[in-house]
């Protein structure tokens, strides 16, 4: 597998966020997996609901999965899985989730993926969230065939 590219694109707001979330929307299909990291306020919930909502329609209620962990979304090509890992506290809870038949089948955008431990999708696209001033960032890691399917991305 070739190495893993790495791009640094800044996101000066909120519109900026959905535009990139728009872009990745487009090439996600069945099977992929897409990690979110960084602190809390850095933007990852805000990327998954313009994520789910470029594929759903602008007017889709994406309620936080903090307290639920998973919720589904149906689209007529694949089902969405937007999970928020933060309260769990050891990778098996993860298998009691359902996570990995999801893996194989649905679309994942998992938020806090370092509660997956060794469980995380090894092709999975990441992205690293930062919260800054002026702008928040977005560092994304595309192993695999990644950078070809996202060669429209500039950072």
């Amino acid at each position: 597998m070739p190495a893993a590219t790495c791009r640094l694109i800044q996101l000066p707001d909120e519109a900026a966020t959905a535009r990139l979330a728009a872009a990745i929307s487009d090439v996600l299909q069945p099977g992929d997996t897409v990690l979110l990291s960084g602190e809390i306020g850095a933007g990852k919930s805000a990327f998954a609901r313009a994520l789910i909502r470029s594929r759903m329609g602008p007017n889709e209620d994406v309620p936080s999965p903090t307290f639920t962990l998973v919720q589904t979304y149906e689209t007529p090509d694949a089902e969405i899985w937007h999970c928020d890992l933060y309260r769990l506290t050891d990778p098996q809870e993860v298998l009691e989730l359902g996570l990995e038949d999801a893996f194989a089948a649905a679309i994942c955008l998992i938020e806090w993926p370092d509660r997956l431990g060794d469980l995380a999708p090894q092709n999975a696209l990441s992205m690293a969230f930062e919260a800054g001033v002026p702008a928040h960032s977005v560092t994304v890691t595309m192993p695999g065939n990644w950078a070809m399917r996202l060669d429209r991305l500039h950072g």
